[in-house]
C-alpha cells in the first residue's frame, strides 16, 4: 500500500511554485536513432545532482529549491533508451525526477544559457555504451579542434580499440562495381531549430523536407545511393554529421541549409565549401589524433608516420578535397542559378565544422534567405522545395559525368562531354584519366582537331 501512494505522489505532484523557487517550465524529449535528448526548460540556472540506478535502469535528477510547472510529456513508444518520466517533490522546496530507461545508458548534463529562441535549459544527452564510447572521442577531438593545438601522439594503450573508431575509406577492390554515395546533411534538427522566419517557420523542417526530396532523386538515379545524416527532429553534432558520412564511405557530403540575416531585404541562395583556415586546423586535429585516424588518407595510415610526414600527406588529401569541392559546388551553383536569384555568384569559403572531413569533398548550400519574407514564401513552398532539391541534384549528376569515382558504375559505362572554348583533347584525356587514343577510337577523331559544341564520348575505366 506504501509503495502505490509513493507511486501516486511521483505522478501526481502538485505545480506549486513557491518565491525563490526555480521552475521546471517543460520537459522536452528528442530521440534520434543512436541517443536521446532530454531538456528541461528552467526558469534560472538550477542546482542538481544526479544519480544513475540499475534494476531497473533509470536516472533521478535532484533539483534543489525547484517545483514543477505542469504535467511532464512522456516519451514516444519508439524511443530507444527513454521509457518514461517521473516527478515528486522532496524536503518540501526540492524536487525528483526520474527518467525510467529502456536500457543501461551513459550520459552527459551541461546546462545552456538563454538564446533567441530558448531560455535557461538543463539538457542530458543519453547513449548507449557503443555511442557513449564514440561520443566520448568526439569530444575530444572537438577540444584538440577548438585549442588549435597539436597535442602529443596518444599512445598505443590510450588508443580506442579499433571497433570504436569511425570507419574510414579503403582502397580495397571491389568485386563489382559500386554506387556513388551521396550524404544528404539536413542542418539543425530537434534543439537547434536553426533559423526563424517571418511567419514563425524553422529552418530545421524547411531543410529537412528539402533532403528528403534530394533523397528520393538520388535513390532513383541508378549508380547512386543516398545516405542521411538526419531523417527526423532530432538533434546530431556537426562532428557526427561528418563521422556518418565517413562511415558510410560517402563520395560527396552535402550540406542543406536556409541563411537568415538582420536586415529582412537581403535574400537570395549561395555555396559554401571549407576555407583555407579551416583546413589548416582540422589538420591540426588530425594530427594529434592520428593514431585514431588509422587509413585515413586512401589507405595510408597515419600512425607509424612522423608528424612532418603526416602533415605532408593530409595536405596533399585536403587540397584534393578543397579542389573537388569547388568543382562539385560549383556544378551545384550553375544548377541553381535559373532556379532562384544567388545571393554569392561564386562558390565562397568558410570554417563550417560540417565541412572538415579530409577524406570527402563536402558542400553547404544555403538555399535562401529564410529571414526574408519572399525567399521564406519560396522556401514553404513545396514546388520550390522541389525545385531546389532538383537543382542541387542535378549539379551532383553533372559533377559526377565528369568526376565518376573509380570503381562506380558511373565510371564502368560511357560518359559524354560537350566541348566548351578552351578545351583541348589531351587536356580532356587527363581530365577522365583516359588516354588520346581511347578518346580518338571512341570518336572515330582522324587528329586531335575538336570544335566547340561538339558531344565526344568518353570511354569507361575499363583500363583502370
Amino acid at each position: 500500500m506504501k509503495r502505490l501512494l509513493a507511486s501516486l505522489v511521483m505522478v501526481c505532484a502538485p505545480a506549486v511554485v513557491w518565491a525563490g523557487q526555480v521552475a521546471i517550465e517543460a520537459v522536452r524529449v528528442w530521440p534520434a536513432p543512436d541517443n536521446t535528448r532530454v531538456v528541461f526548460d528552467v526558469s534560472a540556472p538550477v542546482d542538481y545532482k544526479v544519480e544513475r540506478l540499475f534494476n531497473p535502469d533509470r536516472l533521478v535528477v535532484d533539483f534543489s529549491n525547484a517545483s514543477i510547472a505542469k504535467a511532464i510529456e512522456q516519451p514516444v513508444a519508439t524511443d530507444a533508451i527513454m521509457k518514461s518520466i517521473r516527478h515528486a517533490r522532496r524536503n518540501g522546496s526540492d524536487l525528483r525526477i526520474v527518467l525510467d530507461l529502456k536500457q543501461k545508458s551513459e550520459y552527459k548534463a551541461f546546462l545552456l544559457k538563454p538564446n533567441e529562441e530558448y531560455g535557461h535549459r538543463l539538457v542530458f544527452d543519453l547513449f548507449g555504451p557503443e555511442q557513449q564510447a564514440q561520443q566520448a572521442q568526439l569530444d575530444h577531438l572537438v577540444q584538440q579542434a577548438q585549442s588549435g593545438q597539436v597535442a602529443p601522439t596518444p599512445s598505443k594503450t590510450a588508443a580506442a580499440p579499433a571497433a570504436e573508431r569511425p570507419a574510414v575509406k579503403t582502397v580495397a577492390p571491389e568485386a563489382k562495381p559500386r554506387d556513388i554515395v551521396i550524404a544528404i546533411d539536413a542542418g539543425h534538427g530537434g534543439e537547434d531549430p536553426g533559423a526563424r522566419g517571418y511567419s514563425g517557420v524553422y529552418e530545421k523542417d524547411i531543410v529537412l523536407a528539402i533532403a528528403r526530396r534530394l533523397k528520393t532523386m538520388v535513390e532513383r538515379e541508378p549508380g547512386m545511393k543516398p545516405v542521411m545524416t538526419r531523417d527526423g527532429d532530432y538533434y546530431l553534432s556537426l562532428r557526427k554529421r561528418t563521422v556518418k558520412a565517413r562511415d558510410s564511405r560517402a563520395d560527396l557530403f552535402v550540406s542543406i541549409h536556409a541563411d537568415a540575416f538582420r536586415d529582412r531585404n537581403v535574400r537570395g541562395s549561395s555555396l559554401y565549401v571549407l576555407s583555407q583556415n579551416g583546413a589548416t586546423n582540422e589538420a591540426a586535429r588530425w594530427l594529434a589524433e592520428k593514431e585514431n585516424a588509422s587509413d585515413l588518407i586512401g589507405g595510408v595510415s597515419l600512425d607509424d608516420k612522423d608528424n612532418l610526414l603526416a602533415s605532408v600527406l593530409l595536405d596533399l588529401s585536403q587540397t584534393a578535397t578543397l579542389q573537388a569541392s569547388f568543382e562539385a559546388g560549383d556544378a551545384v551553383l550553375r544548377n541553381m542559378q535559373p532556379v532562384t536569384p544567388l545571393h554569392k555568384r561564386q562558390v565562397q569559403q568558410a570554417g563550417f565544422v560540417v565541412l572538415k572531413s579530409p577524406d570527402i569533398p563536402s558542400i553547404l548550400v544555403e538555399t535562401a534567405f529564410i529571414s526574408n519574407p519572399q525567399d521564406e514564401k519560396r522556401l514553404r513552398s513545396g514546388d520550390y522545395q522541389e525545385q531546389m532539391a532538383s537543382a542541387i541534384f542535378s549539379g551532383i549528376k553533372d559533377y559526377f559525368a565528369k568526376h565518376p569515382p573509380a570503381g562506380t558504375q558511373i565510371a564502368a559505362v560511357s560518359r559524354h562531354h560537350t566541348i566548351s572554348p578552351g578545351d583541348t583533347l589531351s587536356q580532356l584525356a587527363a581530365q577522365y584519366r583516359v588516354s588520346v587514343e581511347r578518346l580518338r577510337a571512341a570518336n572515330r577523331l582522324k587528329n586531335d582537331r575538336i570544335r566547340v559544341g561538339q558531344v565526344l564520348t568518353i570511354p569507361g575505366d575499363s583500363e583502370g
